[in-house]
């Protein structure tokens, strides 16, 4: 009589697993490795400019509350800007964090970009030096396990973790392989500080590494703490004040999309004075409000855009007429480019206008970074 064949228990289990693994694409990787957990506050956090904090990831100090007006405290909850940076030789690389509001996308916004995470490697390839993107973290609940990377090569590497632009996170660790090590990166100079509004929050990127504020990061390879508060970047002396316990390379004042011409002219000169006061000689940059995408035929935003940068202008000018130095201007007619095509709503950018905005900002960020260097006598020429 013929004995059937059947296959051991364990056998029967292996096989599904890798059926399972070729049909949903899952990399054999996934299945090799125990994971170990860390805290990602113990490992270097960037962003993240305040130590007496209501949430382990909020923006402001629990000071702040009832200080700052209620939306911008609200903001400030949103871990926008926030980067943990470390270094591993794991194989595989995945995140796990939990969101503190529901809400994981707007109708303007991917949930990418507004409650997901965002993972970058340093490369030295020829050609490709730098921050290279290496994968998103999805969101699909408020508790969120993702892999972002798997199948690497056992070398250490230098990795960087944006959190979400418009979500506040409870609690977050980096996933590494059981057996690889991971260890804080090294601490850099001081932070560039941007202060403004929805824009500078970073709507409505499809991921948070994708805010100019970030791709200004990279590309100048330096911290950015990211001040910037949807519908409530308005020139507020208080933040001027908070701003000033931030030990700063350069402060970015970015706040005239949520402003109009009148209050530009009463608000635009007292904060930097009152900044300028807390951190002499620490370079400041106004920017202009971009150009409304639809302003050619929008007579309405179309003189908006003329006051503020009317304003912003006039105040520039008095601020040098006293004395104040090291002061820098961008321009908003380039900061979207124009054909038109780099925004959701005429307003907020998309990636392509954030990297339009990044470009325009870029050199102006570096002549203000030279300044902190050059003598006071040969600021004025920089400037230009």
């Amino acid at each position: 009589m013929k004995i059937p064949f059947r296959l051991p228990t364990t056998t029967c289990v292996l096989l599904v697993v890798v059926m399972l693994s070729a049909v949903l694409g899952i990399h054999a990787n996934s299945f090799a490795v125990a994971t170990t957990w860390t805290d990602a506050d113990m490992l270097l956090v960037e962003g993240r400019a305040f130590e007496d904090r209501k949430s382990p990831w909020d923006r402001f100090p629990a000071r702040a509350e009832g200080v700052v007006r209620a939306p911008v405290w609200g903001n400030s909850r949103h871990s926008a800007g926030i980067a943990i940076r470390f270094l591993s030789d794991s194989p595989s690389i995945d995140v796990r964090w939990r969101l503190t509001s529901e809400r994981l996308e707007m109708p303007h916004m991917p949930a990418t970009g507004v409650s997901g995470v965002d993972l970058y490697v340093r490369t030295d390839l020829p050609g490709n030096s730098g921050w290279r993107w290496v994968g998103n973290g999805r969101p699909s609940a408020v508790e969120n396990q993702k892999r972002l990377a798997s199948g690497l090569d056992r070398v250490v590497r230098e990795w960087m973790v944006y959190l979400p632009l418009y979500n506040g996170v409870e609690s977050i660790e980096i996933g590494t392989a059981d057996d690889a090590s991971i260890a804080p990166a090294e601490k850099r100079d001081r932070p560039i500080v941007f202060y403004g509004t929805s824009i500078t929050h970073g709507a409505s990127a499809s991921r948070p590494g994708m805010a100019h504020v970030a791709i200004l990061g990279r590309r100048l390879d330096v911290p950015v703490v990211n001040l910037g508060f949807s519908g409530s970047g308005t020139l507020d002396l208080e933040v001027a004040e908070l701003m000033s316990e931030i030990d700063a390379s350069v402060y970015v004042l970015d706040c005239l999309p949520n402003l109009r011409g009148e209050q530009v002219a009463a608000r635009a000169a007292p904060f930097v004075r009152r900044l300028r006061s807390l951190r002499p000689g620490v370079p400041i940059i106004l920017v202009e409000d971009r150009t409304y995408a639809d302003a050619l035929f929008n007579s309405g935003k179309a003189t908006r855009n003329r006051e503020n940068r009317a304003a912003l202008k006039a105040a520039r000018d008095v601020l040098v007429a006293e004395g104040v130095d090291r002061l820098f201007y961008i321009e908003g007619n380039a900061l979207l480019g124009a054909d038109g095509e780099a925004t959701v709503d005429s307003s907020h950018p998309t990636d392509l206008g954030f990297m339009r905005h990044a470009d325009v900002f870029e050199p102006v960020l570096r002549s203000a970074m030279a300044a902190n260097e050059a003598p006071a006598n040969s600021i004025e020429e920089i400037a230009r």
